[in-house]
């Protein structure tokens, strides 16, 4: 079933930042695959203003059974007081590639 495969996103302050985090979360075995992609232009509010900020976004492949750990995982050690943490549902996907991510994670190994 393919709703049980989650894309993660979150955005990091730094390139250094994002590569640790991607790389403490394959450790972990709590995603099968994280792309660290191309540095954003953030525009937010924060404290009573507008903020503008150069982000790098990562875009984690998890399952909907790692999610809690994953979530909790990366809130701790994300220097973000409030670190942007969103899962959004793979609907559709190549089979052959969601039993790789299913198989990847923490609880089939």
């Amino acid at each position: 079933m393919t709703s049980e495969i989650l894309i993660v996103w979150c955005n990091c302050p730094d390139a250094q930042t994002a590569q640790e985090l991607a790389t403490g979360l394959i450790q972990a075995r709590l995603a099968a695959c994280v792309n660290v992609l191309a540095p954003v232009q953030s525009i937010y509010h924060w404290d009573n203003g507008i903020e503008t900020q150069a982000e790098v976004p990562l875009m984690v492949k998890t399952t909907n059974a790692a999610y809690p750990a994953l979530e909790q995982w990366l809130q701790s050690h994300h220097p973000y007081t409030i670190p942007e943490i969103i899962a959004l549902p793979v609907t559709h996907g190549l089979p052959a590639y969601l039993n790789w991510v299913r198989n990847e994670l923490l609880e089939n190994k």
